[in-house]
């Protein structure tokens, strides 16, 4: 079973490709004689690259297909942006690495505005995201925020053709690709909170794969899967998934885990957020923590407001 080649499997964006192929190299460098290989496979995500992610499954909508190939055990693993992943996973899969963290901020991209501030009154700022819109709208109400989808590269292509004064992405997608030059700024955590898990990538397995398991025990980062498992809390406890205007970001800081989370109004007129620390071993403590406080503090309704029931 030692040279049982190695199936990953993963959407066909050429970012998730190159994650995967990221993976895949970490794996090689390690064991260079297991042969392994990257199976494309198509999601509802990628297949309905119109609407807005909220309007057609959020949460799960780039993982469905990859998990049903790996419970039919045709791949051995899935490489997965994490903040994709729904916080309950299919019965019987779990996640055998979280990978080191990248840049987890967002990235303001314009052809014409050098930062957020610079934008003119009433500019219009893409972006497919309730969790970035409610952020924008809270700091700028003067934005029209429209709609924004499709891979990195179609959206870099809409901006270019001027349908849109700005975009907002993920910086460790464009680092990923080698895009990072068109990043005109990196929007700090306290202007604009990160999405669950964004910036790690998680690989998914069978439970019950021991020689999978070990085969790919040296990806996983100790700080990145407790900061992992602090934000996923938090969104679990909440009830929500990732296009639901729910934000959370957690670091390792002077031996303690620290965490933010952030509720929001979809029209960005009510932003709740809150702040917890724990030791570093209680990850999902302080997520239901601060979960709770969001809660207390009317998080609830706010999530009403835009159709998740809690």
């Amino acid at each position: 079973m030692a040279d049982k080649p190695l199936v990953i499997g993963s959407r066909g964006s050429p970012l998730a490709l190159r994650q995967s192929e990221l993976v895949k190299s970490r794996l090689s460098e390690a064991q260079p004689h297991l042969p392994i290989t990257v199976r494309r496979i198509l999601t509802t995500g990628d297949r309905r690259a119109g609407p807005p992610l909220h309007q057609i499954g959020g949460k799960g909508v780039f993982t469905k297909e990859i998990e049903e190939a790996l419970l039919r055990g045709e791949i051995d693993l899935a490489v997965h942006s994490l903040k994709d992943l729904p916080t309950r996973l299919p019965d019987g899969l779990c996640l055998g690495a979280i990978t080191a963290r990248e840049d987890a901020r967002d990235a303001f991209l314009s052809n014409r505005f050098g930062c957020l501030a610079a934008l003119p009154l009433r500019s219009t700022v893409g972006t497919s995201s309730l969790r970035r819109q409610c952020q924008l709208l809270h700091l700028r109400p003067d934005l029209e925020v429209k709609n924004l989808r499709g891979n990195l590269d179609t959206r870099l292509r809409k901006l270019d053709a001027g349908d849109y004064d700005a975009i907002i992405l993920a910086c460790a997608g464009l680092i990923r690709l080698g895009l990072d030059h068109r990043i005109r700024e990196k929007l700090s955590v306290d202007t604009i909170c990160p999405a669950i898990g964004q910036g790690a990538l998680a690989v998914e397995v069978r439970c019950d794969d021991r020689l999978t398991l070990e085969r790919i025990q040296g990806l996983d980062d100790g700080d990145s899967r407790r900061a992992a498992e602090a934000e996923r809390s938090l969104l679990g406890r909440l009830g929500g998934g990732c296009q639901v205007p729910i934000a959370g970001f957690a670091v390792v800081r002077e031996a303690q885990l620290q965490l933010t989370g952030l509720v929001g109004a979809a029209d960005g007129s009510r932003l709740i957020r809150e702040f917890g620390q724990a030791p570093l071993e209680e990850p999902a403590q302080l997520g239901r923590s601060v979960a709770r406080r969001l809660l207390d503090r009317g998080a609830g309704e706010l999530l009403r407001m835009t159709g998740l029931t809690m």
